[in-house]
C-alpha cells in the first residue's frame, strides 16, 4: 500500500510513518518543518525508507509534485486548543492550517483516487455541559460523580461518538469538526473512503515538549530538569484528568482501514483512546515524576486556561465492537518511555519547544 503522511516529521506523523514503514507500506511524507524538533526526525525517516519532501499544507502547489498515493494519513495541524486565543498564534492561521490544509489533501485525494483518514481530536466535543459535570475526587483525580445525572453520550467510561458537537468546542475544535465534516462529503461526492479517527491525548518518547500539545512530555521533561511547574485553576490541586494514546497503537487500525469496504458516515467517525484504563491527573502525574525521579516542588497559578475542563475520557467502545480495536501501550510503559527519552536528550525542551 501506497502511503503519503502530511505532518511527517511531528511527533504523530513521524510514529506512524515508522510503523508502517517497517509493516511493508510504502511511505512517503511531506512537512514544513516550521515546528522546534521536527528536523531531528528526518534522518530517522530517511534511514527507514521514507520519501520526504518539503512542502506546506497551506500551499495547494506544494501538493502538486507529490508522489500518488493509495491512502492520505492527514496528521499536520496546530494541534493546541488554545490556538489562535492565546496571544501567540493567529485564528486565521489555524484555520489556515487546520481546515484549508485539509481542503488541499482532500482535493488531492480526489485527483489520485486516493482513500483519506484524519486524525481528529477529543476537542470536537461540546464543552458547557463538560466544563459543568459533577465531579468528585478519587485518588487524586476527578471522576463523574456515580450518582450525577450525565449529558446523553457521556457514561463513566468516558464519551462516546453521540455526545454533542455543538458550539462552543474551541477554535481548534472547531477547525477539526469542519474538517472532518469536509472529508465526509468528499467521500460521498467523488466515492472516496474517508475515516474520522478521533483520538485522545496522544503521547510517548520524542514528543515535543509543550504544555498545551504534549502534557505528559512537557511535565516529565520539566520535572526532571526542575523547571518551574504549576496546577492551572480547578482550585489549584491537579485533579483535573486526560486519557493517554500512544499512536503506534493505531497502526493496526489504519491498516484495517486501509481494507475496509465503504461503510456509512456513521461507521466512518470513532473514538479513539486509552480510556479510562489510560486516565491520569497532573496529580497523580506529579506522584508518579516524584517516585521516578524525586520530589519537585509544584505551584499553583490560580488563573484559568481558556477551554479546560475537569475529566476528558474518550469511550472507545464502538473502535472494539467495529474495529476489533484497543489500545495496547498502558499509560505507565508511555510514562517510562517519555522519561527514557528525556534522560538521553536534557536539552529536548530547549530544543522542540524554546521559550
Amino acid at each position: 500500500m501506497r502511503i503519503l503522511i502530511s505532518g511527517v516529521c511531528g511527533f504523530v506523523g513521524r510514529t506512524l510513518a515508522h510503523s508502517l514503514a517497517g509493516r511493508g507500506h510504502t511511505v512517503s511524507g511531506f512537512d514544513n518543518f516550521i515546528r522546534p524538533g521536527s528536523e531531528t526526525n528526518r534522518t530517522e525517516l530517511k534511514k527507514l525508507g521514507v520519501k520526504l519532501f518539503h512542502g506546506d499544507l497551506r500551499a495547494a502547489s506544494d501538493l502538486e509534485t507529490l508522489p500518488a498515493a493509495d491512502f492520505v494519513i492527514d496528521a499536520a495541524a496546530n494541534p493546541s486548543v488554545l490556538a489562535g486565543v492565546d496571544g501567540r498564534t493567529s485564528s486565521r492561521q489555524l484555520v489556515e492550517h487546520n481546515l484549508g490544509g485539509t481542503v488541499n489533501l482532500l482535493e488531492f485525494c480526489k485527483q489520485h483516487r486516493a482513500g483519506f483518514i484524519l486524525l481528529s481530536t477529543s476537542r470536537v466535543y461540546a464543552i458547557a455541559p463538560l466544563a459543568a459535570l459533577a465531579v468528585e475526587v478519587k485518588d487524586g483525580a476527578f471522576r463523574p460523580q456515580p450518582r450525577a445525572k450525565l449529558p446523553p453520550g457521556v457514561s463513566p467510561a468516558g464519551i462516546a461518538e453521540e455526545y454533542s458537537t455543538a458550539a462552543p468546542v474551541s477554535l481548534y475544535g472547531a477547525t477539526k469538526l469542519a474538517s472532518e465534516a469536509l472529508a465526509l462529503e468528499y467521500g460521498e461526492t467523488f466515492d472516496l473512503p474517508v475515516f474520522i479517527n478521533r483520538c485522545g491525548v496522544l503521547a510517548g518518547a520524542g514528543q515535543f515538549g509543550r504544555a498545551d500539545q504534549g502534557i505528559f512530555t512537557y511535565w516529565l521533561n520539566a520535572w526532571l530538569r526542575k523547571r518551574p511547574l504549576n496546577y492551572l485553576g480547578f482550585g489549584g490541586h491537579g485533579h483535573q484528568v486526560r486519557d493517554c494514546l500512544h499512536p503506534r497503537d493505531l497502526a493496526p487500525l489504519l491498516e484495517k482501514q486501509f481494507a475496509a469496504p465503504k461503510l456509512a458516515a456513521a461507521d466512518r467517525i470513532a473514538n479513539f483512546s486509552g480510556g479510562g484504563a489510560s486516565a491520569m491527573s497532573l496529580c497523580q502525574l506529579s506522584d508518579w515524576c516524584a517516585a521516578k525521579f524525586g520530589p519537585h516542588p509544584v505551584g499553583f497559578d490560580p488563573t484559568p486556561r481558556p477551554f479546560d475542563l475537569p475529566w476528558l475520557v474518550l469511550d472507545s467502545a464502538k473502535a472494539a465492537r467495529r474495529w476489533d480495536w484497543r489500545a495496547t501501550t498502558p499509560t505507565t510503559a508511555i510514562l517510562d518511555e517519555i522519561a527514557a527519552h528525556a534522560a538521553a536528550h536534557p536539552d529536548w525542551l530547549e530544543l522542540s519547544a524554546p521559550l
